[in-house]
């Protein structure tokens, strides 16, 4: 990665218009993307997981998203920023460890996970990464408390507002917060936090000027470009679902 690179993807948030990653999963996706004016290059875990063989959920080799990684970055110079789901470790040594190889192949942010284990030890990772790899790297912390509902639903705000303020303390640039679309939970969240926030949309024909309304800085897909690729490779009648492709592996 070049500093020219993460400054110029930090900068993408700085701006009113919101950031909208259409996540892919290998080199011609990248390509593809790259060829029709995609500002960065992001991935989503899952479909990165399904396409090397693998069911979502820490499963994907380390050497299997390296030889990814390469491929996508051998053919664009835009940002890339890296899905790594809860950094596929527990020691947020060697979760830094892996994000520092990752640096090294050139990649501008990496997304991290808390999911159903302690905030605390995201908290520990994200600490880890910073203190490995320096700033000229965007830490993006996702949290799960509406995705996995972690707590009653009366509680998934004061929840997220805590663990997303949490996580910029710790060193984070930015949250992601799927699991969730409604408008007056994204208007308070960031209200209290003071950095960008992602949410997850279900098509890119989802109206963003709602949440983008509110400040909503940008807009990823998950693995929704995925699954709808693959149910067009099938001759299925229904269209293929998570559980469903996630069942193969």
């Amino acid at each position: 990665m070049t500093t020219h690179q993460f400054s110029t993807f930090q900068s993408l948030h700085l701006r009113s218009k919101p950031i909208m990653l259409n996540n892919i999963w290998d080199a011609a996706g990248a390509a593809l993307l790259a060829a029709n004016s995609a500002e960065a290059i992001a991935t989503s875990s899952a479909s990165l997981a399904w396409s090397c063989g693998y069911a979502d959920g820490s499963n994907l080799p380390r050497h299997e998203l390296m030889t990814s990684v390469q491929r996508i970055r051998r053919i664009t110079d835009l940002p890339v920023t890296i899905d790594i789901e809860n950094g596929y470790s527990d020691s947020p040594t060697e979760v830094a460890k892996l994000v520092q190889e990752l640096v090294n192949l050139g990649i501008s942010e990496i997304n991290i996970e808390d999911g159903q284990q302690s905030p605390s030890l995201l908290i520990n990772k994200i600490k880890a990464i910073r203190d490995t790899v320096g700033e000229n790297l965007f830490i993006n912390a996702r949290t799960d408390v509406y995705l996995q509902a972690l707590v009653e639903p009366q509680h998934m705000l004061s929840e997220s507002v805590s663990r997303t303020q949490q996580y910029i303390e710790a060193g984070a640039n930015g949250v992601f917060v799927p699991g969730t679309l409604d408008v007056d939970v994204f208007s308070a969240l960031v209200h209290n936090t003071p950095a960008p926030i992602n949410a997850m949309i279900p098509s890119i024909e989802y109206d963003l000027n709602p949440l983008s309304s509110v400040g909503v800085k940008r807009f990823s897909l998950g693995p929704t470009p995925f699954l709808s690729c693959y149910s067009k490779l099938t001759d299925f009648q229904t269209e293929l679902g998570f559980e469903q492709m996630n069942a193969l592996f």
